[in-house]
């Protein structure tokens, strides 16, 4: 069981499993045997809290309490790529 993990930015070098050509997101495959919460994802790449700008679970914004599962895609910014983040809810 796995989950995919982008890091953006200066959290590309916390892992050594990929080129860091400028510009290139850092995009890894990882077993969630332990891996239970984005929290667990943070820990294991030696990424502390006051790091990171904005995380995204299965593209929608999410904290680092979130649960992950087998198939879950998880977006992490470092806080110097912070953007201004809307979620916008259907109307109807």
């Amino acid at each position: 069981m796995t989950i995919k993990i982008k890091l953006y930015g200066a959290l590309r070098e916390k892992t050594t499993r990929f080129n860091i050509d400028n510009g290139v997101t850092s995009t890894l495959t990882i077993e969630i045997d332990k891996i239970k919460t984005v929290l667990d994802i943070l820990n294991k790449f030696s990424i502390k809290e006051k790091e990171i700008s904005h995380i995204f679970v299965n593209s929608k914004y999410s904290g680092i309490e979130k649960g992950v599962k087998n198939g879950d895609r998880i977006g992490i910014f470092p806080k110097r790529m912070g953007i201004l983040f809307v979620e916008l809810r259907d109307p109807f």
